[in-house]
């Protein structure tokens, strides 16, 4: 047992080194704004519309979420470490293509399309083998660990590229951390493996979260399944605003740093990832405490009371406006282990990676909409204000949406209850057919 708890622990730290490299999504705001000021000055590098800054964003979100789909069932098939490696080699060609030119299509092609399907084959490599090492009690934690590494790459990334940006140029910067981010991704990728066929972890403790849990642990939905499940339809799209919220700021929090801080709106960016990260372990720890949806409801209506105190102070208090960007990145952080961690106690571990990849498509969809909506009415009105009342109104609507997903072990029971049913209907059928044949013979008598 010892062996296989320290393979777990191993599996957990290359996951979580795995995200700490595919994490550049989240320093979006840094390129954004070198790029916003080639525009502004005119230089002909970036020749680019104002509205159209968030593209290549917003394009990788989606493209992340939807490969998510295809890079669990690839994971479920032939394992999380071919997997990884796919998506680190997608990562790094995506940043070397873009370092080659600096066209809209290009980048789109590149950081949109290469490094978004990157990401989503790293990411859904990451956390399914280290939850199947661990039990049910640890879901939300080894979650929280695994996905806190993509939340925090921007502590390092942030200076980083701000440094590769001021010295040497944006193209230049893209080639390095490409590059990099390759030879990283495939390396840690040796360390993922599954647990042998077999391998139950022991439970080391029972508290209210961990038992439905382990009630819900016997069913395992198939994707068609899942997908017609009411829980997966409400938490699908609880999920998109959810995340489309929060991207909406991280995507533009350094433009909302350089007012005040010049050079330095890095250490926001940074300092937003740090409670990105912090979020993710704090939300799993919890919530294997009091359950998913209870910490979702309470992370929900806080981020919602975030987004209506941005509306309400308008543009000038541009250090509220920071701090609040820091909050609003810890709430999103929640979002990536409570999400993962719902979606195995609710569906299942055998189609977890394809699954949750399904589920995952929310964030996608939620970080395309809301990011390029929130662009669009910046671009014409030259504030958010808009945006952050409609996202604050979807948050408390969502956070009520947490009050009728039921708990595991009830949507486990209705299912039982569901199937025993279907079962009776079918074994009434059979009767019935059985009947035919003579009652027949008695009518022609």
């Amino acid at each position: 047992m010892a062996q296989n708890r320290n393979r777990g622990w191993s599996v957990t730290m290359a996951g979580l080194g795995i995200n700490l490299a595919l994490g550049i999504l989240y320093t979006w705001s840094i390129f954004k704004l070198a790029i916003k000021e080639s525009i502004m000055a005119g230089d002909g590098r970036f020749d680019w519309s104002l509205a159209s800054l968030n593209d290549p964003y917003a394009v990788c979100c989606l493209v992340f979420a939807f490969t998510m789909v295809i890079a669990g069932r690839v994971q479920d098939r032939v394992g999380p470490k071919l997997t990884a490696m796919i998506g680190g080699v997608l990562t790094g060609l995506g940043l070397m293509w873009i370092s080659q030119s600096t066209s809209l299509a290009s980048w789109v092609l590149g950081f949109g399309v290469m490094t978004g399907a990157g990401l989503g084959f790293g990411y859904a490599s990451a956390t399914p083998p280290a939850l199947k090492w661990f039990p049910a009690s640890k879901t939300g934690l080894i979650a929280g660990l695994v996905v806190s590494g993509f939340g925090l790459a921007s502590v390092y990334i942030a200076p980083m590229a701000n440094y590769l940006i001021g010295n040497y140029g944006l193209s230049s910067a893209m080639l390095v951390f490409g590059g990099g981010f390759m030879v990283v991704v495939c390396l840690l990728a040796q360390f993922l493996v599954n647990p042998p066929a077999g391998f139950k972890p022991a439970e080391t403790s029972a508290p209210k979260a961990e038992a439905a849990a382990a009630k819900s642990s016997g069913i395992d939905f198939m994707p068609m399944e899942m997908i017609r499940n009411r829980n997966f339809q409400l938490l699908w799209f609880i999920f998109a605003v959810a995340s489309g919220a929060g991207l909406m700021i991280i995507g533009n929090v350094a433009g909302m740093a350089k007012a005040s801080m010049g050079e330095y709106a890095w250490v926001v960016v940074a300092l937003m990832a740090v409670g990105n990260a912090g979020g993710r372990v704090v939300a799993g720890t919890l919530s294997d405490k009091i359950g998913r949806t209870q910490t979702l409801c309470i992370m929900l209506t806080f981020q919602a009371l975030i987004m209506f105190s941005l509306f309400m102070m308008g543009k000038q208090q541009i250090v509220v406006l920071v701090i609040a960007a820091c909050l609003i990145g810890f709430n999103y952080g929640t979002n990536l282990s409570l999400f993962p961690s719902a979606c195995k106690d609710y569906f299942g571990l055998k189609n977890f990676g394809v699954n949750y990849g399904i589920l995952f498509s929310a964030w996608g969809v939620g970080g395309f909409i809301l990011p390029r909506v929130s662009q669009m009415i910046v671009a014409s009105t030259g504030t958010f204000n808009v945006a952050y009342l409609a996202a604050g109104i979807l948050l408390v609507f969502c956070a009520g949406m947490t009050m009728v997903v039921e708990r595991p072990e009830a949507a486990a029971a209705r299912a039982e209850q569901e199937a025993a049913a279907e079962r009776a209907r079918r074994e009434r059928v059979r009767v019935f057919a059985r009947l035919m044949p003579s009652q027949s013979y008695a009518r022609r008598k």
